[in-house]
This record gives structure tokens, sequence and C-alpha cells, in this order.
């Protein structure tokens, strides 16, 4: 038996399976664009933030800020 994933449009964005996808904020001067995403354990100001510039960059941040990435070691 196949189970079904949950899918809904929401007035925002969409539901899918366990992640809410919001539609944030634009800023057409800056041309940059942010995206939610919220989880049974990620809601509210612990989501995740994703802002993609007019570039084309993504920059990720949850309550505790920005992500960076991880520095390689030395061989």
């Amino acid at each position: 038996m196949t189970s079904q994933i949950h899918f809904a449009d929401t007035q925002y964005g969409f539901d899918w399976g366990a992640v809410k996808v919001i539609r944030g904020f634009s800023d057409k001067e800056k041309g940059w664009v942010w995206l939610l995403l919220e989880t049974p354990k990620h809601q509210g100001r612990n989501s995740l933030q994703i802002r993609v510039t007019k570039s084309g960059k993504i920059r990720i941040a949850d309550a505790n800020g920005e992500w960076t990435r991880a520095k390689e070691a030395k061989p």
C-alpha cells in the first residue's frame, strides 16, 4: 500500500508533507526574496529563512543567525 504525502496550497505558499513553505517578502529595488520553511519542530522564530539575492546567491538563517559554510580542514 502506497501512502500519500499531504499537499495543499495555502494563501502564501504550500504545505507538503511535514513542511510548510511560505512566501515571506521581497524587495523590488534590491531584487531579493525570502522564503520561510516551517516544520512541526521548527516554527515561528525557529523556522528556516532562505533569502535569494538578485544574482542568485542563497543565504540561510534561523533563530541563531545566518548559516555559514563549514571551513575545510587543512591536509
